[in-house]
């Protein structure tokens, strides 16, 4: 149940007349989300200091304690500006005035636009105003960017995407956050580098090899790791449940498939029945399936 579906062998399942589901549409916001609160649980140092705290180890304020980094005037860096990435760029530019820089294969122009009249509103106002960027290589992005959120798909292009020559192009004190795939990072190289260079930090939802972790990973401080929870918002996993269940339903009925996968607030309106269709299957022409003209 995912809108995912790289673990998944879509030729094998299509040879043999198999639809393959997922459930597009519901995990933008709530993505975004968490990898922005990974950003700001590794920037301000969240995980490390409240250990010390149920640990009894406070004494008093000093003036050292957990030093982390500002967010504020920043610059952060977004590989793959599609739905989730804009919609995290937004957050962390509206929200804590960071500059962007972001890479990708096609340009964002609503995503420009957006933080082009954010700066016009800031500068109105008086404040700095914010400023965007659009990288010519992914190398660009990690040599200029305080905080870099990924949000590529995988493919054959993509694994190990961040690399050990990649991670030392990064500053020393930049914060790398993955709620993509797991293997769109080397793991391995990922904690060799955080040992290298402690002030270095990340924020990780996934996993190279999940659910078990690279040797070393789990006991780097200077590490926000949580449980593949990107998705894991009351909302949005009712909604993921519901459209997994719509699919099987509409095939069993042999339902046509609905003609835009990422609009399926008709599929989730609890107030009246959902269409009489598929919300998404992703082999669906290869299979010959009919689309819906509702």
């Amino acid at each position: 149940m995912a809108v995912g579906y790289n673990n998944v062998d879509v030729n094998a399942a299509t040879k043999y007349g198999v639809a393959v589901g997922n459930t597009p549409g519901v995990l933008t916001e709530t993505t975004a989300e968490l990898a922005a609160s990974l950003s700001l649980a590794a920037a301000r140092r969240i995980v490390e200091a409240d250990e010390f705290m149920r640990a009894g180890l406070y004494d008093g304020w000093l003036p050292h304690l957990f030093v982390g980094n500002l967010l504020k005037g920043q610059t952060v860096g977004v590989i793959g500006a599609g739905r989730i990435g804009s919609a995290y760029a937004r957050m962390m530019v509206e929200g804590f005035k960071m500059n962007l820089i972001y890479y990708d294969l096609y340009q964002s122009t609503r995503l420009e636009k957006f933080v082009t009249a954010y700066g016009e509103f800031l500068k109105a106002n008086g404040e700095q105003p914010v400023t965007w960027k659009r990288a010519s290589s992914m190398d660009e992005v990690l040599r200029e960017a305080d905080l870099i959120s990924l949000h590529p798909i995988l493919d054959k292009t993509t694994y190990h995407l961040v690399n050990k020559e990649r991670l030392s192009k990064m500053k020393k004190e930049a914060i790398l956050i993955n709620c993509s795939r797991g293997p769109v990072v080397d793991e391995v190289a990922l904690v060799e580098h955080l040992k290298a260079n402690p002030m270095f930090r990340v924020g990780l939802d996934v996993f190279e090899d999940e659910p078990y972790m690279k040797p070393g990973l789990a006991e780097m401080k200077n590490a926000v790791i949580v449980p593949h929870i990107a998705s894991a918002s009351k909302w949005t996993r009712e909604g993921m449940a519901t459209l997994a269940a719509l699919n099987v339903l509409g095939k069993i009925k042999g339902y046509p498939v609905w003609s835009d996968p990422n609009r399926v607030d008709p599929f989730l309106d609890e107030n009246s029945q959902p269409p009489a269709a598929s919300p998404s299957i992703v082999n669906s022409k290869a299979l010959g399936l009919p689309v819906s003209k509702l």
